[in-house]
């Protein structure tokens, strides 16, 4: 007995990577007093830059959203025409702006603010502050206005003088400008700082700090699927930097360890946290230690990503997920596919339900007010109960798992029929003719990143597969999502909850 308690302590002091196995893509770290605080891109999801909270950098709970809306673009409203191809969705006018968004953010705290900045790719770089990481945060301002631009971070010195540092898309060279000391507009023009793309290719996601008199540049090299992470080093910001790859793959699985952020606790323990792309779970979380060798940050196990290690300090909790929809808003995880349309969905009109109505819309990719949430794994299932008495003749309702040729299970009427349908890659198969006005719809998640689809009848009793497991895909730079929609002729349905079951 002694031995079993002894090794479950032991066990309880460790964690396992990755600490956020969902796809918060392009992490960024930092620490207020006790406290650590990760931003994550968001691209064409709406509320928009989420904030996580953790007191150890392993537990992590959602608190907030940099952006209510998307308001940078007619496109992220869904305002037809557009057209579509397999991989990408093309705007033709105002129409969509899949992948596009808030790319990879950073997160500092200066002189009691909070700041945030972020890119567009066709928009520009903005910024946004505000005293508590929660919220509520100020209007978005645009410090360079302008396409083709990525990967901002600010960077107050010494002395108080301000700097930007950003990439280009596609990466590229990395530019230094001198920003306002209150960080809302930038000085000059900038000036390239370092452009080797020989030894430092497709290099992005600069974040720049000072330690020991050096200024460092941690930026990630080589690409999102097997890239490395890369820190430069210099004893004037301006440069010239020397550099070194001090993460990469090693003898792990681990394929493209890079672009996040570097933190240290209140002892002065160094940790990084990175993403690693794992197809349709996204870019998931990892948590490396670091410790310095002669000015020079030594990340993980010698330079590869550890699996496992002691926990920096003691903290409890896990991102959001299931939702009863009881409370008079909608919970932090969910986020809509573009901004919705807050005429066509309801947490009041049937308290304890969540009221989807339905838009015209050829496919659920073009449909507005598709409801998802990030995909936990590498296991998951999510189950909902929707009373589908209000739909029409037209109108399809259902549970998916989105993306680009999303698959789902749920519901269509026509011809004064309901039939649970599922559906894959644009190919719809009918299943039997319902003859209840509830029923229950559940998608399982498996490590292979397939999915497969049930529904039940009897609330729940018994569950009846529907259709072929259907591969997940990345897509728009995000992985697969489960999504809640109804598009088409405007009837609506009622969600009465939605639960989630992990594997962690």
């Amino acid at each position: 007995m002694l031995l079993t308690l002894l090794a479950t302590a032991a066990l309880a002091t460790q964690y396992q990577n990755p600490v956020l196995f969902a796809d918060y893509s392009d992490p960024d770290v930092i620490r207020v007093d006790r406290d650590y605080y990760l931003v994550a891109s968001s691209f064409h999801f709406s509320p928009g830059l989420p904030v996580l909270k953790s007191r150890d950098l392993v537990h992590w709970k959602i608190i907030g959203h940099v952006l209510p809306t998307l308001p940078f673009a007619p496109e992220y409203n869904m305002v037809a025409p557009f057209t579509l191809t397999d991989a990408t969705v093309r705007p033709v006018g105002p129409g969509l702006r899949y992948a596009g968004g808030v790319w990879a953010p950073a997160i500092r705290y200066h002189d009691g603010l909070f700041y945030a900045y972020w890119p567009t790719p066709q928009e520009g770089i903005f910024m946004a502050t505000a005293r508590h990481a929660q919220g509520p945060w100020s209007e978005p301002v645009a410090i360079i206005p302008g396409p083709g631009l990525e990967d901002p971070c600010p960077f107050w010195d010494d002395d108080g003088q301000a700097y930007l540092i950003h990439s280009r898309v596609g990466a590229g060279p990395l530019i230094l400008h001198r920003l306002s000391a209150d960080g809302t507009k930038v000085l000059d023009e900038g000036r390239t700082i370092v452009d080797d793309p020989r030894n430092l290719p497709v290099l992005e996601g600069p974040k720049l700090y000072k330690r020991n008199g050096w200024y460092y540049i941690f930026a990630p090299i080589g690409g999102v699927e097997k890239g490395t992470q890369a820190v430069l080093r210099a004893r004037d910001i301006q440069g010239p930097y020397e550099s070194r790859v001090v993460l990469a793959q090693g003898n792990t699985a681990v394929r493209g360890p890079h672009q996040g952020g570097y933190v240290e606790t209140p002892t002065g323990q160094g940790w990084f946290v990175h993403f690693n792309s794992t197809g349709a779970f996204g870019r998931v979380v990892y948590l490396e230690p670091v410790h310095w060798e002669d000015d020079w940050p030594v990340i993980g196990d010698h330079g590869q990503p550890v699996m496992s290690h002691s926990i920096p300090a003691g903290g409890s909790g896990r991102p959001q997920d299931s939702d009863e929809f009881d409370s008079p808003t909608l919970g932090l995880q969910w986020e809509w596919n573009h901004n919705p349309d807050n005429h066509l969905w309801s947490l009041s009109a049937r308290p304890g339900f969540l009221r989807l109505t339905a838009s015209p819309a050829d496919n659920l990719v073009t449909a507005r007010n598709t409801l998802t949430q990030i995909l936990q794994g590498p296991q998951m299932q999510a189950t909902t109960r929707i009373d589908i008495s209000h739909m029409v003749d037209g109108q399809r309702a259902g549970l998916a798992m989105f993306g680009v040729q999303p698959s789902w299970i749920g519901v269509v009427r026509k011809e004064g029929r309901a039939s649970v349908t599922f559906a894959s890659a644009g190919i719809e198969s009918p299943g039997p003719t319902l003859e209840v006005p509830t029923l229950e719809l559940r998608v399982e998640v498996t490590p292979d990143q397939s999915a497969r689809f049930f529904y039940s009848v009897d609330h729940g009793h018994t569950f009846q597969p529907l259709g072929e497991p259907a591969s997940l895909r990345f897509s728009w730079w995000k992985g697969a999502r489960p999504a809640l929609f109804t598009y088409g002729s405007k009837g609506w349905i009622d969600i009465d909850w939605f639960r989630v079951k992990t594997s962690r």
